[in-house]
């Protein structure tokens, strides 16, 4: 008993300094894997954000890509039934025209190693050949990741000239237009700012996601397009404006619902960066002021129609409103507030119903409203932006920074403008005297999908 006794007391004697041992060789392999963690942090970190970098680009890139479908089925919809595989067709190779020129020398001319002529125009056009797989890239996401976001923008510019000249002109001289706005019209604007260009350097414009960049210059293309071509046989008689109503409500608004998802994919993936948490931050907040955006532009051009048309709510008024607050929001996505977002999109939307029946009054004939859609609310978008940032009238330098400004703005829906609709009537023009823009009359009131595609979309119904 004794004997034991004895064992028991050692036992408790030795036991603070069991715990001791125990409780130093805890803290010791503790502080190992602590060191361990931030070793693999140290040499991970740089590739975790280079392959979140990577994925925001590629997801974003297949979500704008769904645009075309969109853009397809919104195009399908509001043309008359003798039209719509002729739409399809051309919304499906513009898509694939606008990938092989961006490829074969625009990606280079919008993202330049280097300018000429004040910043104006790159100096490293021609094939873009891809980047080294087997080594991480500087720009700190995978280069081809980077092509085929920026490729997926292009289609969108050339997606607004189809629907606006739909249902009169020939593929051919349509797809050739296309191929030259993708490769050189389209990419020597957004050099301007997105590669560093003239209106980057000279005049802190500021075009997040491409108000301008993108949408104003489809709008421009497609507005020359329409005048020099002239408006579908019919649709004019003096002062009296003859309605051509879509053939399916319901398909443009699935259109429409697709382009509004596309949307995040625009907005969101052109913050560019992923891999830290204010960056995911960021992409969120893109994400809620683009929904934000596209709603008030929907009820806007509802309370409009309503307004303006003794009650009457104009269902394409509202696809468009849509898209008109969408593209509103899209020069800068991320600095306005939720409340400004709505404000932004509803103003957008505004725009979109009353710019339709001024360019009736013209007698331009934009068959989809993309004009107002995409050009008016383009601009609308990019001259707010400067709200966003201080309202300065005029560029100013804050910490050795150019601040954005109206003024500077300004400047870049200008010359946006002078340089697209110059660019794309010399194009047209061209096209017009040599291959010819329009089908014959008999061809035209017959449809294109007979005389231009030799299939009909809907045989069975089909009625003009």
């Amino acid at each position: 008993m004794g004997h034991k006794l004895n064992n028991w007391i050692r036992g408790a004697a030795l036991l603070p300094a069991a715990l001791m041992v125990g409780a130093a060789a805890y803290a010791q392999e503790a502080d190992l894997e602590s060191r361990l963690a931030a070793l693999e942090e140290t040499v991970t970190g740089s590739a975790s954000a280079y392959v979140d970098n990577s994925y925001l680009f590629l997801i974003g890139g297949i979500i704008v890509m769904f645009m075309a479908a969109g853009f397809c089925m919104l195009e399908a919809g509001l043309v008359r039934s003798k039209n719509a595989a002729m739409q399809s067709t051309k919304n499906v190779a513009l898509y694939s025209v606008a990938g092989l020129m961006f490829w074969i020398v625009g990606y280079n001319m919008a993202y330049p190693g280097a300018t000429t002529l004040g910043g104006l125009l790159g100096t490293t056009p021609g094939l873009w050949n891809g980047g080294d797989l087997s080594v991480e890239s500087d720009a700190g996401y995978a280069p081809a990741s980077d092509w085929f976001f920026q490729m997926v923008f292009v289609a969108t510019a050339a997606s607004i000239v189809s629907g606006t000249i739909a249902e009169r002109v020939k593929i051919w001289p349509f797809l050739i237009f296309t191929a030259f706005l993708t490769a050189f019209i389209y990419p020597i604007v957004a050099s301007w700012e997105w590669g560093g260009g003239y209106l980057d350097s000279e005049w802190a414009f500021s075009d997040f996601a491409g108000s301008t960049l993108v949408h104003s210059t489809g709008g421009w293309a497609a507005l020359a397009g329409a005048l020099i071509i002239g408006p579908r046989i019919g649709k004019y008689f003096g002062k009296q404006v003859n309605p051509m109503p879509g053939n399916n409500i319901p398909l443009a608004a699935l259109g429409t619902f697709i382009l509004w998802f596309g949307w995040f994919g625009f907005n969101g993936a052109s913050q560019l960066a992923a891999g830290t948490a204010a960056d995911i931050n960021s992409v969120s907040q893109i994400f809620a002021n683009t929904n934000l955006a596209a709603a008030g532009g929907v009820m806007a051009a509802m309370v409009t129609t309503a307004l303006l048309y003794k009650g009457k709510i104009d269902a394409t008024m509202v696809f468009n409103g849509a898209i008109g607050g969408l593209v509103s929001i899209t020069a800068e996505p991320l600095a306005p507030s939720m409340g400004a977002s709505v404000l932004i999109g509803a103003v957008g939307g505004v725009l979109v119903v009353v710019t339709v029946p001024l360019l009736d009054k013209l007698k331009i004939d934009d068959v989809v409203g993309a004009i107002p859609a995409h050009l008016v609310c383009g601009i609308w978008g990019t001259m707010v932006v400067a709200a966003s940032y201080g309202n300065h009238i005029m560029p100013v330098e804050v910490e050795g920074e150019m601040q954005v400004s109206y003024l500077g703005q300004l400047v870049g829906v200008v010359l946006t403008g002078v340089f697209v609709m110059a660019a794309s009537s010399a194009i047209w023009f061209a096209l017009k005297f040599t291959l010819g823009l329009r089908p014959s009359a008999e061809e035209e009131e017959m449809g294109l999908d007979k005389a231009e595609i030799g299939l009909e979309a809907y045989p069975e119904f089909t009625n003009g």
